[in-house]
């Protein structure tokens, strides 16, 4: 009987209070306007992400050019599915759908580097070239910059969306098993 019951409980998800849920479908919310109405396209969550973008050119560099030119993008991505992953094997309901929102964040910062990849408007940092008018050039696609990043941001507002999706489900679950 105790072994059917920890197992039980081992393979169970933590649950969230109804006060954290709460801060976390008004955070996602309140960031999703401010996604929406900001005109720079540089968002609150981009501020974190830019250093690890940064260090995973330094990172991956030494393996190539093209690895270290991908290897800012791989390393702001990386970062947050990592600690998704963590929080996935701990069964951490709150950590998941928090870390699996910044991950699908990112693709929105993305999707805005890639769309500036003919233009090269945006103001980067770091001595190195365009990452994506090079990514793209190299693999011939940068005539389809601007369609290739509304399939990027489709898909970090997709994620996005899931993920708070996923946190009021498990939610709900979690109170019909109590």
């Amino acid at each position: 009987m105790d072994k059917i019951k920890y197992t039980k409980m081992s393979n169970s998800w933590k649950p969230v209070s109804k006060v954290g849920l709460g801060i976390g479908v008004l955070s996602a919310v309140a960031f999703w306007i401010h996604a929406l109405v900001d005109e720079d396209g540089f968002l609150l969550l981009d501020h974190v992400n830019l250093p690890f973008h940064e260090f995973g050119h330094l990172l991956f560099g030494p393996f190539g050019e093209t690895l270290g030119v991908w290897g800012g993008t791989i390393m702001q991505l990386l970062v947050p599915f990592v600690i998704l992953l963590s929080f996935f094997i701990r069964r951490e309901t709150a950590g998941v759908a928090f870390s699996t929102f910044w991950f699908g964040e990112n693709f929105l910062n993305i999707s805005i580097y890639i769309a500036d990849a003919r233009k090269l408007e945006l103001p980067l940092v770091g001595s190195g070239g365009h990452d994506w008018n090079i990514i793209l050039s190299d693999i011939g696609m940068l005539k389809y910059d601007t369609g290739i990043a509304c399939v990027v941001k489709a898909l970090g507002w997709l994620i996005m969306l899931s993920s708070v999706v996923w946190l009021l489900m498990a939610s709900l679950k979690s109170k019909q098993e109590i």
